[in-house]
């Protein structure tokens, strides 16, 4: 299970200035709700002084996305735009009282938002849509500048660590060459070697570790995040879906607990559409409860799957 500060706790379960900024000046999006974080900064600019009078967030991810964003947002009011300039994800990791290293893309995220919201504010063109050959991991839109901002800030020299930070190549792996040749190229600059990486079992699902959050997200009894065991044989797809009916009935009662509910929509290959509704319908921690349904889906069926909230069908 993973640590948490109590300072991350205090801005997951009391995050500041969430919400829309109806005066914002400038705006800065990243990620995307597909992936499973999506982060929407809004700045209110003073023309004359460059000072940050407010700021606002809307963000989709986990407790850690959530904390980074306000976070954030309270480190840079009051700072003009060029103070606001020199946050990077170090900082924020390091007002929240340190994140874990699994986590450590949520800072990322926010470090990002601000750039896009700054030069979005000073007009300038954010790309979004990478130029051919600066896209490196398409899973999750990273591209070369971001990995080569994240090394450079953060120190990193190998390949788990740059998936950490940016969660590229953390899907399908396919971007793994690529990730490794750009590091190598960073390094070298630095007088540095690329590190080998080390042999090991893929990991699972990223799981909330805030354990108190909901009994969804409670540690499982290993000490790290839920690998899927197993199988004892391939399961049919009908035996996948009554697993999966069955999982969701064991977690029913916590939710309807707190006035919310969950019902399966549809299972597509890997990944299981589900229905929040009730409390959990919008709920700031709705993504929370994504994840803890999915490390429960993972341990039960043996295999890796992705569950993803109804809603996000239609843009998918």
């Amino acid at each position: 299970m993973w640590n948490y500060s109590d300072k991350l706790k205090e801005h997951f379960f009391n995050p500041k200035n969430a919400g829309v900024l109806e005066e914002a000046n400038a705006v800065g999006e990243v990620g995307s709700i597909s992936c499973g974080d999506a982060l929407r900064l809004m700045l209110k600019v003073e023309p004359e002084t460059q000072v940050i009078q407010d700021a606002r967030f809307q963000t989709f991810g986990c407790g850690s996305a959530i904390a980074s964003s306000s976070a954030l947002t309270e480190m840079i009011i009051g700072k003009t735009v060029e103070e606001a300039l020199q946050v990077t994800n170090k900082d924020i990791a390091d007002y929240l009282e340190g994140l874990p290293p699994e986590k450590m893309h949520c800072s990322v995220m926010g470090a990002e938002a601000l750039r896009a919201a700054i030069a979005n504010y000073r007009g300038e063109e954010w790309v979004d849509d990478h130029e051919e050959g600066e896209l490196i991991c398409k899973c999750f839109g990273v591209d070369a500048a971001m990995i080569e901002r994240a090394v450079e800030v953060n120190a990193l020299t190998t390949l788990e660590q740059v998936t950490n930070y940016t969660k590229a190549g953390a899907s399908c792996k396919t971007c793994h060459e690529k990730i490794e040749d750009l590091l190598e190229s960073l390094l070298a600059k630095q007088g540095k070697v690329l590190e080998p990486v080390a042999a090991k079992a893929p990991a699972a699902p990223a799981l909330v570790g805030l354990g108190d959050i909901a009994p969804l997200a409670a540690a499982p009894a290993a000490p790290e995040a839920a690998r899927p065991a197993a199988p004892a044989k391939k399961l049919s797809n009908v035996q996948r879906m009554q697993i999966v009916i069955a999982a969701l009935e064991e977690m029913r009662p916590y939710l309807k607990q707190d006035g919310g509910d969950v019902e399966l929509v549809d299972i597509d290959g890997k990944n299981i559409y589900v229905r929040l509704s009730g409390a959990c319908s919008g709920c700031q921690m709705a993504s929370v409860t994504i994840e803890g349904i999915q490390t429960k889906l993972v341990e039960k069926l043996g295999e890796l799957v992705r569950v993803i909230p109804h809603t996000m069908m239609a843009a998918e």
